[in-house]
């Protein structure tokens, strides 16, 4: 399971969704998209490192997210 952290009006997320996007094209999967403003528990732990990917519930990338560096860390 794939979950893909984010808030409105951040730039780097929007970025980070396209190269979620972009590796889907070429590695179909599936994510779930959570904004961390609706539980205060997920704000807290990842507010300052937004955008977060998780895998299996594990951080595998966050912040500045390019397409190889997705790619590598979901481990297609």
């Amino acid at each position: 399971m794939i979950t893909f952290y984010t808030r409105q009006n951040c730039p780097l997320c929007d970025e980070a969704k396209m190269m979620l996007e972009l590796v889907r094209e070429d590695f179909p999967f599936e994510y779930e998209e959570v904004d961390i403003e609706s539980d205060d528990a997920i704000h807290e732990k990842y507010m300052l490192m937004i955008p977060v990917i998780e895998k299996d519930g594990k951080v595998v990338i966050y912040g500045n997210i390019g397409y190889i560096e997705l790619l590598e860390a979901l481990e297609f």
